[in-house]
């Protein structure tokens, strides 16, 4: 069966077949629209991982997320090997993984040398059933609990602080430890960038981390306890950012912060980026490369670094979106159509906000082919529906697609980051499957939830019965 590449958007609007040659290869996986083995086969079907989309729903059932191992484990590679050729000191790279918390997403970043980044105790929790060490896992949050950070410190994670609240509750709880417990606080930088403000986290009005004013109360605080183990710092600026200006300034302004506290007598050892380089979602997306963004902030640094006269620190960046979003289709089957003259047809699928939540949160756009027709022309402009009593449930606005009828399969692309770690059973729908597939194989790596699944936890009072 022959196969080529899907490629950038033609006039029609919508990635199409070309020439054999991909003279898209050599860019970043976050820089594709779809997953790096996505291609269209000789029955003009979209295909990932060689395997036809289509018949992954035939097997699988719809929705299902279908995730590119390749594409996945190119990106970590992308990153970890970028680190290497750019910064001279210590460098690693750890998957945020509150873009997608699953065993298997967590699994090939461990297996690829990338540390784990979470954000509660449940993901801390499937990162180690995921096999991986407490010493290789960092714990975010802005209200961790009590319970959180001792399951943190007894597993050896290195802990975030957030808040003071957090300081005094880790300090409490290191007092009592065999060893120190090694910590990194995070600051506010005051840095924005042009993004959704939902995902904007470095300017100063921001829930997370300590306002710079403070530092030096808090590194005073940290110095009177030798139960804890200061690393150094950690800032983040946002999420889904094209600008490589506001990382080119966030070392500068953590350097200052690392030199500060080694002026107060501390010896930290590690400076945390965060991470935020964008994706594709669309044609229209125009994001750097990870060599480009790895580049910057390792320049950025060292140049801070030598300003200030100070050897370079262990670096460590967190990157989530551009390690798994573009590595993932989510494929749905098309039902119901609702035509209203002179204004708009609205497209039904069999999904909606219940797995990919973005839409209606953050005004999300996407992009959908017909996943058994990529070379037919576009011939209408339609509204892609959900299924849920919402009126809101929209998952694309304007959508240029075939005529869709009952029954086509519809793949949205660039669905890894934020749709399965934002599922929810509203309407009492059930989440998704999800597979992976390589080299024409696939695995199931989340069974799709049953309704048994969504009574589990419920119980009924026994004073209530029911009406013969």
């Amino acid at each position: 069966m022959v196969s080529t590449p899907v490629r950038s958007a033609q006039s029609r609007g919508i990635d199409y077949l070309s020439s054999s040659v991909d003279t898209d290869a050599n860019r970043a996986p976050n820089q594709h629209l779809f997953p790096l083995t996505a291609e269209v086969n000789d029955r003009d079907q979209l295909t990932v991982g060689n395997i036809p989309v289509s018949e992954l729903v035939q097997t699988y059932g719809s929705p299902l997320y279908i995730l590119d191992e390749s594409g996945l484990r190119t990106a970590c590679r992308q990153y970890r090997e970028a680190l290497k050729r750019y910064y001279p000191g210590e460098a690693i790279a750890i998957y945020a993984s509150k873009a997608w918390n699953c065993l298997a997403v967590c699994a090939i970043a461990a297996a690829e040398g990338l540390g784990i980044d979470v954000a509660s105790g449940g993901e801390l929790y499937t990162a180690t059933q995921a096999g991986i060490d407490g010493k290789q896992i960092y714990l975010h949050g802005n209200n961790k609990s009590v319970a959180e950070l001792q399951e943190a410190v007894d597993l050896g994670c290195t802990i975030v602080v957030d808040n003071w609240v957090e300081l005094n509750n880790l300090t409490s709880i290191s007092q009592s430890q065999a060893s120190p417990v090694s910590i990194l606080i995070r600051i506010t930088p005051g840095i924005e960038c042009h993004t959704h403000e939902y995902i904007q986290t470095g300017h100063i009005d921001s829930k997370f981390g300590f306002d710079p004013n403070q530092i030096d109360s808090v590194l005073t605080e940290i110095a009177q306890h030798p139960s804890l183990n200061f690393q150094g710092f950690h800032a983040h600026i946002g999420s889904q950012i094209f600008e490589l200006q506001p990382h080119h300034d966030l070392p500068e302004v953590m350097v200052q912060w690392f030199t500060k506290a080694m002026q107060m007598g501390l010896s930290p050892s590690t400076i945390n980026v965060g991470g935020g380089l964008g994706i594709c979602y669309t044609e229209a997306d125009d994001p750097p490369s990870i060599d480009a963004w790895v580049e910057q902030v390792c320049t950025a640094l060292m140049a801070a670094c030598d300003r200030a006269e100070i050897a370079y620190p262990r670096l460590i960046c967190e990157p989530g979106r551009s390690l798994v979003g573009s590595s993932c289709v989510t494929a749905y089957t098309v039902g119901a159509r609702k035509s209203i003259p002179g204004m708009r047809t609205y497209i039904a699928v069999d999904g909606g906000m219940s797995d990919n939540a973005r839409p209606i949160t953050y005004q999300a756009e996407y992009r959908a082919v017909a996943a058994d027709r990529m070379s037919e022309p576009c011939s209408e402009t339609v509204t892609v529906a959900g299924k849920h009593c919402e009126s809101g449930d929209i998952l694309l606005q304007s959508a240029q697609l075939p005529d869709l009828k009952n029954g086509d399969v519809l793949a949205i692309a660039a669905t890894g980051a934020y749709n399965y770690s934002m599922a929810s059973n509203y309407n009492r729908v059930t989440r998704p499957a999800a597979v992976l597939v390589a080299d024409g194989k696939a695995q199931i790596i989340i069974e799709r939830e049953t309704y048994a699944d969504l009574v589990r936890c419920d119980r009924l009072p026994e004073n209530v019965k029911l009406q013969s």
